[in-house]
């Protein structure tokens, strides 16, 4: 019995209340961010704080916290972090500003793309003249696209976005703000959503539906 009340003793665990060390960093925050030399990092505090990134395709700002530390521990590269990780919005923050700042800097020298599929019998697209003239924050230039409807679908392009016609039914889009160009291909892709029975609509990038079969009554 004494022998059994002795195994039973030494089979206890201790557990610690306190979080470990490592659930207070941010994974992604952590990693420090490579930048190559034609890109230009500049922090500023007035009128607020934020950092501005420069390279060969424009001009950029990336709105910061006041909490958030920057660091170049090496030259082209930079290390983020904030004044208290332990803080869950300050550790939310952390990863979320590394890669608003990770997405600034392609923007700024590689810049984003993808491309809009319009599938289905008689689907095209074409890039017209916009009647509206090129009005402050648009490019003068619409998609004038058929997709299933008994009249054409007209979507303006805007002035940061880069549109060309691949073919009739593949159209390329491109923008130096990653989410700026997903607005836009969602503002696209809306007007005929892919659909999962006969496989018909506007496909972003590399979008998949699954078929479905048609119920028979």
């Amino acid at each position: 019995m004494l022998r059994g009340s002795h195994q039973v003793r030494h089979s206890l665990r201790t557990f610690s209340s306190s979080a470990p060390h490592h659930a207070h960093v941010s994974n992604i925050g952590k990693q420090p961010i490579q930048f190559p030399p034609t890109v230009t990092l500049t922090p500023t505090t007035s009128p607020s704080h934020a950092l501005a990134v420069k390279g060969p395709l424009g001009t950029t700002s990336i709105p910061l916290h006041p909490y958030t530390q920057l660091e170049f521990p090496e030259p082209q590269t930079l290390a983020v972090s904030v004044e208290n990780p332990k803080e869950k919005k300050q550790r939310s923050m952390w990863g979320l500003t590394r890669t608003l700042i990770q997405n600034a800097i392609i923007g700024m020298t590689e810049g984003f793309s993808t491309t809009l599929y319009l599938v289905g019998v008689g689907y095209r697209a074409a890039i017209e003249d916009d009647p509206l003239g090129n009005r402050e924050g648009w490019s003068g230039k619409r998609l004038n696209m058929r997709v299933g409807f008994s009249h054409q679908v007209f979507v303006p392009i805007p002035d940061y976005i880069t549109a060309t016609i691949i073919n009739p039914t593949r159209i390329g889009i491109s923008c130096t703000d990653k989410h700026k160009l997903g607005l836009f291909a969602a503002k696209v892709r809306k007007w005929r959503p892919p659909e999962p029975y006969k496989g018909k609509g506007i496909f972003v990038g590399n979008e998949q539906i699954r078929i479905k079969a048609v119920k028979k009554k």
